[in-house]
């Protein structure tokens, strides 16, 4: 009986250890992914009458 209030002991002082302290502050700037604009695929496609309602989806 004493082994299982032992592994419940040790999980839970596991548990504090791992959850006692705030995780270390993030930058803004590290947080911001920058990438240079792609080209739409549909650039080089001529332009349809109904081109609104294919981007749509019909709606």
């Amino acid at each position: 009986m004493d082994q299982v209030h032992d592994s419940g002991n040790e999980a839970e002082t596991q548990r504090r250890t791992r959850f006692s302290h705030l995780p270390g502050r993030i930058r803004i700037e590290d947080t911001v992914e920058e990438r240079p604009a792609m080209p739409h695929g549909s650039a080089g496609v001529a332009v349809t009458p109904d081109w609104w309602l294919i981007r749509m989806g019909g709606v």
